[in-house]
């Protein structure tokens, strides 16, 4: 099986890691398909002093170095860039899987009606009229091959703009010969419609005909944000059905004055979801949880009290608070309560946010002190108004918990700092026993769930926090329209990059400025998403009705052995 992934425009740091991700700690075959923004990419042994003719900055662009063959090349906007991520037989090197991507390369332009397209003698990639008076490259080759595994790939000229391959640089070290495009050719292709083709025969080239794709969203616009995403409030809260992980109506935003439930959105319904629940219908019986307010659980909220601080639990009126408190396991909000995103099924505050508080992280430590926790979860508010995206922080909060409370383990649920690996280094240096990052939803839904994020650089942020050597995890919200296959795609795409713990449960509707819920998911369900997930190899996987993202957070490290027993054996003692 080959798993195809269309991930839209990606930025190239992030489809490096995540191809990283790919080749060291999968075995599937797949297939991302993609655009890139302005990037000069080269090999370690290009001549940058001849075949680099601009400084990058000035045009717009990266220029990034990176280990594949070739010299300096160019990626950006209409331009296919695939990266086939395949374990090779024995008998097949560089060279067959070089000759194998361009041919695919050239079938599919004779698909396309551009049939003068083949290879030049000397020269690897793809070109027009090779044997003719002006042979002009039309697809650059670029791979590594180690261990039998293969990364980087090819770039297809569908629409780009050859100003940058044609001034700006010597592309793959070629001063004697044009490059060209599709469009230059005279063929007026939809990008959609080129990868349809490529999808098509990569299938039978590298999967015996049998595929498994997603797609990300092709386009988005602002109108068809839910209207909680486009800021106007939280609107009616869902008084049944509604969302355990929303926050209280006292602390939320300010409220809409819409009165009607809002109508199923514009990018729902491009990704194909349509209908849903009514606002109103009353949850299965299985979605409503039992809150026990044990002397524990009063002596933990107290002592919270005393130290200003917030925790997720309570903030997103958690299902399994008094469970979790109960058993030494609590998480804290760091940060602030306000978020600079608006995700569609959140209800998170999203004014502006205040600067952090210098004194934050002491004040966590001192809590999971004098609570005894043996399992503390920091989760955060995205902080995209911070350079490093608030990374800086949450390490000191891990610190300044490991300098009072060595015994206890810790947790890190993270927002994704835009991508950025400096800023996640900084984290990753702190050393959390668990590094946590929701891809939330699956890949057709990302830009309606969540469209200040991408299920591209989420997986990129679990596969850069794997090779730093953290225990890894994610979760996802189900039920706004995902099919069970989509489902079992995303639990192979995080098994693929090694992720080693995955949380799923039901989403439930906030407010009637949210995405609606399109069903209750039977708990029969889950039990067979925990199957599927532990059988693609990622080592635990907690799936139930009411499972978030830091219920029974303690056991699945535990299990693991992500944090040793012997160091979480205390009790809560508030």
């Amino acid at each position: 099986m080959l798993r195809i992934r269309w991930l839209g425009r990606v930025p190239y740091a992030e489809s490096l890691a995540l191809q990283h991700g790919l080749f060291d700690n999968g075995s599937d075959q797949h297939l991302l398909l993609l655009e890139h923004p302005h990037v000069f990419t080269h090999g370690p042994n290009a001549d940058l002093a001849t075949n680099l003719r601009c400084d990058p900055v000035a045009v717009g662009a990266e220029l990034v170095a990176v280990r594949r063959g070739g010299d300096i090349t160019y990626h950006g906007p209409g331009q296919l860039v695939g990266y086939p991520l395949l374990t090779l037989p024995g008998d097949v090197g560089a060279a067959g899987h070089v000759a194998a991507i361009e041919q695919l390369i050239i079938d599919a332009l004779g698909e396309l009606g551009l049939d003068t397209a083949g290879r030049f003698a000397g020269f690897p990639g793809v070109w027009i009229d090779p044997e003719g008076p002006n042979p002009r490259k039309i697809c650059a080759i670029g791979v590594r091959l180690s261990r039998g595994r293969t990364m980087h790939g090819f770039a297809l000229n569908v629409a780009t703009d050859l100003t940058y391959l044609r001034e700006h640089i010597v592309p793959c070290g070629i001063a004697e010969h044009d490059v060209t495009s599709l469009a230059e050719e005279g063929l007026d292709v939809e990008m959609a419609t080129v990868v349809e083709v490529i999808a098509r025969l990569a299938a039978h080239r590298w999967g015996e005909g049998i595929i498994e794709r997603q797609d990300v969203a092709w386009r988005h616009r602002v109108e068809d944000l839910s209207a909680f995403s486009r800021g106007e409030g939280p609107g009616d809260p869902v008084t049944d059905g509604g969302d355990h992980m929303a926050r209280t109506e006292e602390s939320a935003a300010p409220s809409s004055t819409r009165s009607e439930p809002v109508r199923l959105l514009g990018r729902l319904a491009q990704a194909g979801v349509t209908g849903g629940l009514e606002i109103a219908q009353r949850k299965p019986e299985w979605l409503r949880p039992k809150v026990r307010l044990t002397p524990e659980v009063l002596g933990l909220r107290r002592t919270l009290r005393e130290l200003d601080l917030v925790t997720v639990c309570e903030e997103a009126g958690c299902p399994n608070l008094s469970e979790c408190w109960s058993d030494g396991t609590a998480t804290f909000m760091v940060l602030g309560e306000r978020c600079t995103r608006a995700c569609g099924f959140c209800l998170v505050d999203t004014r502006r946010p205040e600067a952090p508080a210098d004194d934050e992280p002491g004040r966590v430590a001192e809590a999971v002190e004098r609570l005894g926790l043996r399992h503390a979860v920091l989760t955060m508010v995205a902080r995209d108004d911070l350079a490093d995206g608030g990374m800086a922080h949450v390490a000191r909060c891990v610190e300044a918990i490991r300098e009072r409370c060595p015994h206890t383990a810790i947790e890190t649920l993270i927002s994704d700092a835009k991508g950025d690996a400096a800023s996640l280094e900084v984290l990753f240096a702190a050393r959390p026993d668990v590094l946590n990052h929701n891809i939330e939803t699956v890949a057709r839904l990302q830009r309606a769930v969540r469209p200040s994020a991408s299920y591209a650089r989420s997986l990129a942020v679990l596969s850069m926090a794997k090779t730093a050597g953290l225990t890894t995890k994610s979760g996802m919200v189900l039920g706004m329209g995902e099919s069970v296959e989509e489902v079992d795609g995303c639990l192979a795409d995080l098994a693929a990059i090694g992720v080693d713990i995955v949380t799923l449960g039901q989403y439930l509707r906030p407010t009637s400025n949210h995405l609606p819920v399109a069903r209750f998911i039977e708990p029969a369900e889950f039990d067979r998403w925990k199957r599927v997930g532990e059988e693609f190899g990622i080592g635990h996987v907690e799936a139930s009705p009411l499972t978030r993202s830091s219920y029974h957070a303690r056991q699945a490290a535990e299990r693991l052995d992500a944090v040793p027993v012997t160091l979480s054996a205390g009790r809560l003692s508030p």
